[in-house]
């Protein structure tokens, strides 16, 4: 149970994460808005509200990624405002044991990381595959702008279909490609997929169930083609799963995340990328309560002792060190390099460990 100092240490810390939400929150939004007028609003006849409104598209699933520093950099204000007001020293000299104000903090940090995890992941999620169907709505009509080919790729116990498309359209949850290549091959009893037949069409549909195939061209090995005017095809695709195929581990939600690595090893794919992330988002929670708790062991040295300045400074360096420690982590695991665990939970892990040694230097000696 929390009592009125835990209460009070809670909402003064969470009030300086806030506090930090907003200022970071101002900055990304600047930056994001010049770098996509920069993008777009040169190469598209476009106004300065079309860009905004693209711009808070993609603010949530940047604000997922900053919001570790959210928590070091607002603990770290909430408690040197505290302990400059001499609230940690009365606390102190009341028999208050740091470890008592410090574990609140970390709660709500581990608790908001669920909360970022479940319900705010899905919705950068979606909002970040919204904004690149705008902004490629955008400059659909930008003549530098080449159509990239896509790659896709769906199977079973029993066949495997390699699609090859050299352009796309989503419009409402279809998907739909043009130029469309089909390589379809059969599994041997052996399990070694084995050539069948290719199919051409100049585009597909993809429906419940099945691949809608419009003009269609049918060459069978030692065979000669066939035409007709439409084809189906099954497929174990949806929808999201095909738009998952073609986003980045990022642009998946964490709810959809295990469907995916299903879906991508089951067509015989690496699920490693998929991996890695869901770990990297079970482990948020975990960093976010480290990195309460970094804030709070750089910020509870005296105020008469000198060198609190210097001592937080410290503390929001470690925190880009961190960052990049993350990212290298991650960097190595998709090079099979570490283990996809160690990668995902190590930076969190390093980070309390480093926190909690450094409170237990400071208080017990």
């Amino acid at each position: 149970m929390m009592g009125r100092i835990e209460r009070y240490i809670l909402g003064y810390t969470l009030l300086g994460v806030t506090a930090a939400l907003a200022i970071i929150s101002s900055v990304v939004l600047l930056i994001q808005f010049v770098e996509l007028t920069s993008q777009v609003g040169t190469r598209a006849d476009v106004g300065a509200d079309s860009i905004f409104q693209l711009t808070l598209l993609k603010i949530p699933s940047i604000i997922q990624i900053l919001l570790p520093f959210c928590f070091l950099f607002g603990g770290i204000g909430a408690f040197v405002g505290l302990n400059r007001r001499s609230e940690l020293v009365a606390m102190r000299a009341a028999g208050v044991s740091a470890w008592r104000f410090i574990w609140p903090s970390a709660a709500g940090a581990f608790a908001l990381g669920l909360v970022a995890v479940g319900a705010l992941n899905p919705l950068a999620a979606a909002l970040s595959a919204r904004f690149e169907l705008e902004r490629a709505r955008l400059m659909e009509n930008y003549l530098g702008d080449a159509p990239q080919d896509i790659w896709l790729r769906q199977g079973d116990e029993k066949s495997q279909i390699v699609i090859h498309a050299k352009d796309r359209d989503v419009r409402r949850g279809v998907v739909t490609l043009r130029g469309v290549s089909l390589f379809i091959y059969e599994k041997s009893p052996r399990g070694q997929p084995e050539f069948r037949r290719r199919l051409e069409a100049e585009e597909a549909t993809l429906l419940p169930g099945h691949w809608r195939l419009r003009n269609v061209r049918e060459a069978t090995a030692g065979a000669s083609s066939i035409r007709s005017d439409s084809l189906s095809i099954r497929s174990t695709l949806d929808e999201e799963a095909a738009l998952e195929r073609l986003a980045s581990p990022e642009a998946i939600g964490f709810w959809r995340l295990p469907r995916a690595i299903q879906l991508t090893e089951q067509a015989g794919f690496s699920a490693n990328s998929y991996r890695l992330r869901l770990q990297q988002l079970l482990a948020t929670p975990l960093l976010f309560a480290a990195m309460s708790v970094l804030a709070a062991a750089f910020s509870l040295r005296l105020t008469r002792l000198g060198g609190l300045a210097g001592l937080a400074g410290t503390g929001v360096a470690l925190g880009f060190v961190m960052f990049f420690f993350n990212q290298f982590a991650g960097a190595l695991a998709k090079a099979d390099i570490i283990p996809l665990f160690a990668a995902a939970w190590a930076p969190a892990v390093v980070a309390l460990l480093a926190g909690v040694s450094l409170l237990c230097y400071t208080e017990d000696g």
